[in-house]
């Protein structure tokens, strides 16, 4: 008797192996053989995959499960390829509800895109995060029109959300949280990111422009109507990547980027800078790209609300010895820290910046504030936020 109860069990083993396999199978056959203007269907279930599925050179095509929390691709098992899903040289592509978890590398991947639309989609490392973690939640990269709508983004150890090296970004209606960074805008142009709950992670919100990309310089980001709050997670991305360098307790980042208005946000329990405006020469990582322009400029910060718990900075590593030996702000860190390095071919004759290269702060609630004069080793600190009021 027992030995049938063995054969039986080891025969729905089988049984369900290669239902899997013939899963993914019929599953990539699909997206290979997907005419233009055709619709996808994934089922309700969890799916275990072992190999990157592929589109490439399609136009008009919808990938549509069940729901987010009901068609669950889960890559655990995979052996091949480097991200769960990979979207490549197509046109008018949307992918939506469902889930996919456990990708090796990114859990989706699009490249070279026109008109991707992600909707309430989620990616997920499960368990405690890990710098094992793949790097990227949703990874629209070099695409033009890109929309992610009420998607959730959870484990990545670089972005949770990532748009980089795009054009014509909306992200809305999502939730990121235990990322290193929840929403990441890095090298893009035209990027509104609203309406967004950014929680538990290192870093909320990032806008960034980095060297040695193909898009040189991103700009026009505006950041707005967003819940940025408690992301005070430890920073477990993998040493070498420059969202390593994010402190924990991170609300929002500008990094090097141009034209950025971040308004009308809560941005709530961040301990360490609610609001940060930095140079590339912060990271103190040498520039070699010639065509990097390594400075913040015309950067808004109006009309938000700030608090935080009276607590030390949060971050560690030379940041957190910056902080507690240099700067000694001890517990009262300002919400909003500028580097005050600025480019002095943006001042005019009287030595002051241009209007439109300036940063504006105004109108803020609870808003504290120190320029820290890193261009001259931190020597003149000055906190009073008046004199950049300038967009009243």
């Amino acid at each position: 008797m027992k030995k049938i109860s063995l054969i039986v069990a080891f025969s729905s083993l089988f049984n369900v192996v290669f239902a899997q396999q013939d899963v993914q199978k019929k599953l990539q056959r699909q997206f290979i053989m997907a005419k233009d203007g055709s619709t996808i269907k994934i089922e309700a279930g969890t799916f275990n995959m072992t190999s990157t599925i592929s589109l490439e050179g399609k136009k008009n095509i919808i990938i549509e499960g069940e729901g987010m929390d009901k068609t669950i691709l889960n890559f655990a098992m995979q052996t091949e390829g480097a991200e769960g899903i990979r979207v490549s040289n197509c046109e008018n592509i949307i992918i939506r509800n469902l889930n996919v978890q456990e990708s090796k590398g990114d859990a989706i991947k699009t490249m070279n895109v026109k008109n991707i639309v992600f909707q309430k989609v989620k990616t997920e490392w499960l368990g405690e995060p890990d710098e094992k973690n793949g790097g990227y939640g949703l990874y629209p990269v070099q695409c033009q029109g890109v929309t992610i709508d009420a998607c959730e983004a959870i484990g990545a150890s670089d972005a949770g959300i990532y748009v980089g090296q795009s054009q014509d970004i909306k992200v809305f209606n999502c939730k990121a949280h235990h990322n290193v960074a929840g929403i990441e805008i890095e090298n893009s142009i035209n990027a509104e990111v609203f309406d967004n709950e950014s929680t538990n992670n290192t870093g909320g919100i990032l806008v960034f422009d980095l060297p040695d990309l193909i898009q040189k310089k991103g700009g026009n980001v505006k950041v707005y109507r967003n819940n940025i709050h408690h992301n005070n997670f430890r920073n477990f991305a993998p040493k070498g990547n420059i969202v390593a360098t994010v402190p924990a307790g991170s609300g929002v980042m500008v990094l090097a980027t141009n034209n950025v208005e971040i308004f009308d946000n809560q941005i709530i329990n961040n301990n360490s800078a609610s609001c940060s405006i930095i140079s590339y020469y912060m990271t103190e990582i040498a520039i070699k790209d010639k065509e990097y322009y390594p400075y913040p400029t015309n950067i808004t910060i109006r009309n938000n609300v700030f608090e935080r718990e009276n607590v030390r900075f949060q971050g560690k590593g030379r940041m957190k010895l910056l902080y507690k030996y240099k700067l000694r702000f001890g517990k009262n860190i300002p919400h909003i820290v500028y580097d005050g390095i600025v480019d002095k071919n943006t001042l005019d004759e009287n030595g002051k910046v241009k209007t439109n290269a300036r940063i504006c702060i105004f109108d803020n609630k609870n808003a504290t504030f120190a320029n820290l004069d890193a261009e001259n080793g931190f020597k003149n600190i000055d906190k009073d936020i008046t004199k950049f009021a300038c967009g009243k």
